[in-house]
């Protein structure tokens, strides 16, 4: 199957990555980076040729399911470690990162009894827009995961070979800051294309989604604004990052469970 082949090329980059960054793989470091980066490649290049073909049915149709959706994380965590590999220092994150894209990865197509809905390209546009955001935020959170492991092994002064396979914590923060500028424009996309694509968007059943997602929009700006001009770092930055983080789960996870389990509608 091809998602056995993505998960595998996957994992391959990832412990090549991984590998790169300690200092016994040395004598190698050249063909580990090598093989991580045609690994990653190949696997990305898979992965959204086969999650394309899940999401997008001919007729134009469009079909979202939760493995779906899961796989499109997977992949946008792909290309941040692909990006993030560029610097020698986030490989092993990167290494980390490629691990859980290949499940996610291996999820493509697994719920395969899901029928596709015709939508106008504006909702298209405004559907398509808020899942890159919500996939971005997720894998910025991932990310602050690191950070935060990151901020308590140097607090508890745990030093050993592990150690290696962290970038310094700035850097981590850097990435995660990227990551998130890049999703908060995302997300104000996404509420502005439902504002002027979505009738009647705050009195319909979904104004709680726009609701908890202003939130999650100004906590976002909020981080960004503060790192830009404050200086903003460390823990204090990383729990602001996941109190957006929360609420912007509330909004599209909590939305779809009223939806589709208490109100048998569809999110659109």
């Amino acid at each position: 199957m091809l998602q056995i082949a993505i998960l595998l090329f996957y994992v391959i980059a990832g412990l090549a990555f991984g590998a790169s960054r300690l200092s016994r793989f040395s004598k190698n470091h050249g063909a580990l980076i090598t093989l991580a980066f045609v690994a990653a490649i190949i696997a990305i290049g898979e992965h959204f040729q086969l999650l394309y073909s899940m999401i997008f049915l001919p007729d134009g149709l469009l079909a979202f399911t939760l493995s779906s959706i899961l796989s499109l994380i997977g992949l946008q965590l792909a290309v941040t470690a692909c990006v993030g590999a560029l610097e020698p220092t986030l490989r092993g994150l990167s290494g980390g990162l490629l691990l859980p894209a290949g499940i996610a990865g291996a999820l493509t197509g697994l719920q395969l009894d899901e029928v596709g809905e015709q939508f106008t390209w504006q909702l298209q546009s405004h559907i398509l827009i808020s899942l890159f955001a919500y996939g971005l935020l997720t894998v910025g959170a991932i990310v602050a995961c690191y950070a935060m492991i990151q901020d308590w092994r140097l607090r508890s002064g745990r030093l050993s070979e592990i150690n290696q396979l962290f970038a310094p914590l700035e850097t981590t923060e850097k990435l995660l800051y990227s990551v998130a500028a890049l999703g908060f424009t995302g997300l104000l996309l996404s509420v502005v294309s439902g504002v002027a694509f979505v009738d009647n968007l705050f009195a319909q059943h979904l104004a709680h989604k726009t609701f908890l997602s202003l939130i999650a929009l100004v906590l976002f700006g909020i981080l960004l604004a503060g790192r830009q001009f404050a200086g903003w770092r460390g823990r204090k930055a990383i729990i602001l990052y996941f109190a957006g983080f929360v609420f912007l789960c509330l909004a599209y996870f909590g939305s779809r469970i009223i939806l589709e389990m208490i109100l048998g509608e569809h999110w659109g």
